[in-house]
């Protein structure tokens, strides 16, 4: 299971700094809380040996009323469902009464924490982090969330307890004998229990009409067709907090960590209720996951004809980057077209993780570039030479030729769509890595050999 990092201080420390850099995006759930001016945001880190969840957390500063009591239980919730806890502070400013009250809190609820001494750029590292020593919370590091300084380091330590964690991951061997991993994931109450327990056949899970009756992920094997399939089943994710905590504590962290170990992702959308911002964070992560994906609109059969268009054209434009994923319309409690499913869930997989021959593969490339070719960037034609497979689940297809680092972003889709429509690659994100061939003679003068330097002599002396 992926391990979980909180990002944990009072107001302006930096936090926000150093989860874009872990995340080297900006993309992250949000989970909208009522009253609160600041939200937890959740997103996968990449910069560490290896992956995890991080989550930022608002600033509290102590003796909180009202709202900022409200974000005081937000950073314990954080707290408690994250493995390791950063705790941030400002070395320019100093310690502050700010940092005492957050330092009780990691004592009091983190499994673990790193004390971390942000914006210590230009300072020196022991005059930085001398007066943190007394917070009680291990040896200080002093980094520069800003400037990346000492980042990889700290996270190289706090994430070395987990390297040697054997998880199934979408990586994993795709045996054909092995069971396919699927993640069923969704807000609360949009049918996700009464999809699997249909897909089953049995009530397996429990299923009420109330947000957040499933409390836990739950892996349930079958099998169907003489293929094995494990469904994973998690606790929505909801935007209000409209039930027990104990439930709602689980639900992003749940469905991020659900992801990572399935090689198909199902999100489920609730037609009724069309789709909505956190349908769409929700979807983007899993397609930055690259895993292979068949969105399901779920509730259809009690919709008029008028709504079914309205979430048809909800769907193309607010999920416009999920043009290369099946979308089934399905009403799980009667069992309209569920049938189709786990076909779909198959050719999604095979997708996925399909062979394509390096000769296969530039022989399209050739084609595309005969049908158009790469623009001109300042002045000079970019050149793709040959193409091959790099990865699978999610295909990786690396291009090799000269300036490819100057191939615009209109050009890179044409090339995915290219290859997407040759290789039948419906239902998983398609990768695509280039690489510039190096010019052996870059940076060699032409040393002329003794026949060429007495031809040159001739003609110059008869000039």
């Amino acid at each position: 299971m992926l391990p979980v990092i909180a990002l944990i201080g009072r107001p302006n420390v930096g936090k926000s700094t150093l989860f874009n850099r872990l995340t080297r995006s900006r993309d992250a759930i949000v989970a909208d809380y009522p009253g609160l001016t600041r939200d937890r945001q959740y997103g996968f880190g990449k910069l560490g040996p290896v992956p995890y969840i991080v989550i930022d957390t608002g600033g509290v500063a102590g003796g909180e009323e009202g709202i900022e009591e409200l974000m005081v239980e937000q950073t314990v919730r954080a707290l408690k469902e994250a493995d390791v806890a950063i705790i941030m502070v400002d070395g320019r400013s100093g310690r502050t009464a700010a940092d005492e009250h957050v330092a009780a809190l990691a004592r009091k609820h983190a499994k673990s924490s790193w004390l971390a001494v942000n914006k210590a750029e230009g300072l020196d590292q022991h005059i930085a982090s001398g007066e943190f020593h007394s917070l009680g919370l291990g040896e200080p590091v002093a980094i520069s969330a800003a400037h990346g300084d000492r980042i990889s380091s700290l996270m190289d330590e706090v994430l070395a307890p987990f390297e040697e964690t054997d998880e199934d991951s979408a990586a994993d061997d795709d045996d054909a004998d092995k069971p396919l991993r699927i993640a069923v994931i969704g807000r609360p109450n949009v049918g996700k229990s009464t999809l699997i327990n249909r897909l089953i056949g049995e009530d397996r899970l429990v299923v009420f009409d109330q947000p957040g009756t499933t409390r836990d992920s739950v892996s349930v094997p079958f099998e169907r067709d003489d293929k094995k399939y494990i469904l994973i089943d998690t606790a929505g994710v909801r935007r209000k907090s409209r039930v027990h905590e104990t439930v709602e504590k689980f639900s992003i962290v749940k469905a991020l960590q659900a992801m990572e170990r399935a090689q198909v992702v199902i999100p489920v959308l609730d037609a009724s209720e069309g789709v909505t911002d956190q349908d769409v964070s929700l979807i983007g992560l899993a397609v930055e996951r690259g895993r292979a994906l068949v969105v399901v609109a779920n509730k259809w059969d009690g919709l008029s004809h008028d709504q079914r268009r309205q979430i048809k054209a909800d769907l193309e434009r607010k999920l416009p980057f999920l043009d290369f994923a099946e979308r089934m319309t399905i009403s799980a409690l009667h069992g309209t077209a569920v049938g189709d499913l786990l076909p779909a869930v198959t050719r999604a997989f095979k997708a996925a993780t399909r062979d394509m021959s390096t000769t296969e593969l530039t022989r399209e490339l050739e084609a595309a570039l005969v049908a158009h070719s790469p623009p001109l960037v300042r002045g000079r034609r970019v050149k793709l030479r040959y193409a091959h497979q790099g990865g699978r689940n999610p295909p990786v297809i690396v291009i090799h030729g000269n300036q490819t680092e100057r191939v615009p972003d209109v050009y890179r889709r044409y090339l995915i769509n290219r290859f997407r429509k040759a290789f039948r690659l419906k239902g998983t994100p398609v990768r695509l890595a280039f690489k510039t061939s190096d010019n052996p003679f870059k940076g060699k003068r032409n040393k002329l050999t003794p026949r060429q330097q007495r031809k040159r002599q001739r003609l110059i002396k008869n000039k």
